[in-house]
């Protein structure tokens, strides 16, 4: 008896040590899982801590290590060319362009026995259906009208011989009426549905405008390309050339002081 109560103790020491055992793994799993946790959340809160200085402070500047980033402005080095400002340069545009209508002007006053050429069309063409000779043609209400009565005419004719004679039988030849869906079809391959669709060109169009702002941002040297015309044009009222012009409102008084005096 005393063996077996030994060996019942041992038994039971045993077992409370198992079970001792898979507590301690299971409170080191936790912690384990705990400690990752803690450091994706130490990393995403650095990553947002360096996001944050990079936007409050662009006076410190980008520091990278890729051997790509190392380059240097052609535009800028010591040995480049002498350029003007951007300022300098439009004024000097403007001044050539403002050069050149006034010479034109002049040439214009200069020389009348020259001449106005012109080589539009719509500049001294006259029109077809407008000149003094073109037949009489009626006005485009009437027009419609006309045409809406001859359409419910000629289904009224067609509803009339449906009636009496069904013996013709109805005949058809649009796809529609006896084709099949191509894409619905059982042999079709499977197609994304137009919310999925949507949201994937709108997550492309998104990564490629990221895509574009990084490039622009790490590559100064390519500079801006634009080939709108407005967005280096200028206000033809607005230039410093252009002759005075008065107010609105000084121009209602002259109207009504002259149309009194009238």
């Amino acid at each position: 008896e005393e063996e077996e109560e030994e060996e019942e103790d041992e038994e039971e020491e045993e077992w409370d040590s198992d079970e001792e055992e898979e507590e301690e793994d299971e409170e080191d799993a936790e912690l384990d899982e705990g400690l990752a946790e803690r450091r994706r959340i130490l990393a995403d809160a650095r990553a947002l801590k360096a996001l944050a200085v990079a936007f409050g402070h662009p006076e410190v500047g980008v520091t990278s290590a890729d051997g790509a980033c190392f380059g240097r402005n052609y535009f800028g080095r010591p040995s480049a060319l002498e350029t003007e400002e951007d300022e300098f340069a439009d004024e000097r545009a403007e001044i050539l362009e403002e050069a050149a209508a006034l010479k034109k002007l002049a040439a214009d006053y200069a020389h009348p026995e020259v001449g106005v050429t012109a080589a539009d069309a719509t500049v001294f063409g006259r029109n077809y259906f407008g000149r003094p000779s073109a037949p009489e043609m009626e006005d485009v209400e009437n027009a419609e009208e006309r045409a809406r009565v001859l359409a419910e005419a000629a289904a009224l004719k067609k509803s009339a011989v449906d009636y009496m004679h069904p013996e013709l039988g109805v005949t058809s030849a649009d796809g529609a009426c006896f084709g099949r869906n191509f894409f619905d079809r059982p042999t079709a391959p499977e197609t994304e549905e137009d919310e999925f669709a949507d949201e994937r060109a709108e997550i492309l169009e998104e990564a490629a405008a990221l895509k574009k702002l990084a490039t622009d941002y790490m590559h100064p040297e390519v500079c801006v390309a634009a080939t709108d015309a407005t967005v280096f044009g200028r206000n033809y009222f607005n230039r410093p050339s252009a002759p005075k012009t008065e107010e609105e409102e000084d121009a209602e008084e002259r109207a009504r002081v002259l149309a009194e005096a009238a």
